[in-house]
C-alpha cells in the first residue's frame, strides 16, 4: 500500500473518502461545545482537562467496543508493529486531542481554529526537511491559500495574537497532529490491517485520557454525574459514531493512498464544515436540551475563507502540466 498517482481512481476514492471523514470531524465541534455545557450544568466544578478528557476517553473506548462487537477476532494476529503503529497513534492523537480540547477553555476560538491548523504548514515543512528540497510552486500556493483561508475563517486578529496557556495548548496539538499524520505514511507499514490498529489507537486514547480523568476529578461521583439525561447520552453517542468509529478508521483506511502533506491539506476542509454545521446545528440543539446555543450567521468572512480552502484543495488535486522544453 502505497500513495497513489492523482489521476488514479484508487486515489480519487481516497481523497474522497478523506473529506468525508474531514466532514465528520466537523461535526464534532458544535456536539463538543453543546455537551460541555450541559455537563457543566449537572457537575459546576469539574474543569476544562478532567471534561475534555472524560469525553476523549469515553468516545475512544466506545468506539473500540463497538468494532469489536462485530469484529470479536479482529485482535488475533496482530503482528508487533501493527501494535506499535497503534499505540503510537492513541498516544500522540489522545495526548494532542486532550491539549486541544483544553486550550480551547483559555483562548478565543478563532485564534485556536488557526493554531491547529498548522499543521498543515508543518507537513509539508517536515517532507522538505527530510528530503533536504525545496518545496514545489503548486505545494506553497495551496499552503499559502489554506492558510490565508483559516485566517479569514477564524477571524484571526494578529494585533491581539499572545502566547498564553491556550496558544501553547494549540500549538502543541498541532505539532503533535503532525506526528499523527506522518505515522500513517511510515514505509514499513504499508501491509498493516488498519481497522484493527485502529482498535489499537482507540484504546491508546482511552488509556492516555483515564490517568488525566482521575487526577482532575472533582469527585468519583463527578464520573458518572456529567451524564445524567438522554441529550448528553445522544450526542455522546453521535460523537462516538459519526465522528469517531467512522471518521478515524476513514482516515486510517484511506491515509495511506494519499501523500501526508495533501492529507493534511484535504483536513483544513474541517472549519469549513463546521462553518455550515453552525448555521442551523446549535438552534436545534438547544431546543433539545434546553440550554442555549445561538446559531451562527453566514457572512462574507465565512464565505470567503472557505472559497480559498477549498480552491487550494482543488488545484492539489489537478495535475500541473510542465511547459515543454
Amino acid at each position: 500500500m502505497q500513495p497513489t498517482a492523482p489521476d488514479t481512481p484508487r486515489h480519487r476514492k481516497a481523497v474522497v473518502q478523506l473529506v468525508l471523514a474531514t466532514a465528520a470531524w466537523g461535526l464534532s465541534f458544535p456536539l463538543f461545545k453543546m455537551l460541555f455545557a450541559v455537563q457543566q450544568g449537572h457537575e459546576p466544578q469539574a474543569d476544562s482537562f478532567f471534561l475534555a478528557a472524560h469525553a476523549i476517553g469515553l468516545r475512544a473506548i466506545a468506539a473500540a467496543v463497538i468494532i469489536l462487537a462485530f469484529v470479536p477476532r479482529l485482535l488475533r494476529g496482530l503482528q508487533a508493529s501493527e501494535w506499535l503503529q497503534g499505540s503510537l497513534l492513541g498516544l500522540f492523537g489522545g495526548v494532542g486531542l486532550i491539549l486541544q480540547a483544553d486550550g480551547l477553555h483559555y483562548t478565543s476560538a478563532s485564534t485556536s481554529a488557526f493554531l491547529t491548523q498548522f499543521y498543515c504548514v508543518l507537513l509539508p515543512a517536515w517532507e522538505c526537511l527530510r528530503r533536504r528540497e525545496w518545496p514545489s510552486p503548486k505545494l506553497l500556493l495551496c499552503t499559502i491559500l489554506v492558510l490565508a483561508g483559516i485566517t479569514v475563517l477564524s477571524g484571526f486578529d494578529w494585533h491581539h495574537f499572545r502566547l498564553g496557556r491556550g496558544e501553547t495548548e494549540t500549538l502543541l496539538s498541532a505539532a503533535i497532529f503532525t506526528v499523527q499524520i506522518q505515522l500513517l505514511e511510515v514505509q514499513r507499514w504499508r501491509h498493516h490491517r488498519m481497522l484493527p490498529v485502529s482498535v489499537i489507537m482507540f484504546l491508546g486514547f482511552f488509556l492516555v485520557a483515564l490517568p488525566v480523568v482521575l487526577q482532575r476529578k472533582p469527585s468519583w461521583q463527578a464520573i458518572g454525574n456529567i451524564y445524567q439525561s438522554p441529550p448528553e447520552m445522544f450526542i455522546m453517542l453521535a460523537i462516538i459514531l459519526i465522528c469517531t468509529v467512522y471518521a478515524y478508521t476513514a482516515m486510517n483506511r484511506w491515509q495511506p493512498f494519499v501523500r501526508a502533506t495533501e492529507a493534511g491539506l484535504i483536513y483544513c476542509l474541517e472549519p469549513v464544515t463546521t462553518a455550515l454545521y453552525v448555521l442551523f446545528l446549535p438552534a436545534l440543539l438547544a431546543a433539545w436540551t434546553g440550554v442555549p446555543y445561538a446559531n451562527e450567521v453566514l457572512s462574507s468572512t465565512t464565505i470567503t475563507g472557505g472559497v480559498l480552502i477549498t480552491l487550494a484543495n482543488i488545484l492539489l488535486q489537478v495535475p500541473w502540466k510542465r511547459s515543454p522544453a
